[in-house]
């Protein structure tokens, strides 16, 4: 391989470490953490990450999947324009109990903001223990009521809202949403991180 080659796949390697890197900690996973869902070692993905290495299209789809992204999206093959679309249905979603939540935003590199669906059954809430941590100081979030009622309560006050109503409020502060009706309620969360100043 000429020298000029060689130069090529570390520049490369260094990219795609960076981008694992970024992607990961946009995500707020630890080494450990990615490890597990990729099935990939800890030390390999250091090495990725430090550019020390070059994945193979295998081990680098382990990753992407521990991740929450396919393979295309990790290498950035499916982005034109620097735009990522997320169709319907394909954001990354989980369930605890009545309450389902969609990630609409993807875990892209110096991501400062995070949009959501969140799909509450009657007397369902937010903030169980396999929800998203509290927001770091400094966040805020607007939420969109799409359909339905529900209550916010947040630092201990609660406020009724119903379809197309809107909240914005300090996201680092204790708070959750409780669906009180008999039907459904879906709403949309937008939480940006450290917008607040003092």
């Amino acid at each position: 391989m000429s020298a000029q080659a060689s130069a090529r796949v570390a520049g490369l390697q260094v990219t795609i470490g960076r981008r694992v890197r970024a992607l990961r900690d946009a995500a707020g996973l630890s080494l450990r953490d990615l490890a597990e869902r990729s099935a990939v070692s800890a030390p390999m993905l250091s090495q990725v990450e430090r550019g020390e290495t070059s994945p193979t299209l295998s081990l680098a789809a382990r990753i992407a999947a521990g991740l929450g992204l396919s393979l295309s999206q990790l290498l950035r093959l499916d982005e034109t324009d620097h735009v990522v679309v997320v169709r319907a249905g394909e954001g990354r979603a989980r369930r605890r109990g009545g309450h389902r939540i969609e990630e609409l935003t993807p875990p892209l590199p110096g991501q400062r903001a995070d949009v959501s669906r969140h799909l509450l059954d009657p007397g369902a809430a937010t903030g169980g223990a396999s929800d998203p941590p509290m927001h770091e100081p400094g966040s805020r979030e607007t939420a969109v009521v799409v359909s339905g009622r529900v209550m916010l309560v947040i630092d201990a006050v609660s406020h009724q809202l119903a379809a197309g109503d809107s909240a914005t409020f300090d996201a680092d502060l204790p708070h959750h949403f409780e669906n009180p009706a008999t039907e459904p309620a879906e709403l949309l969360a937008v939480v940006g991180a450290g917008l607040r100043r003092g």
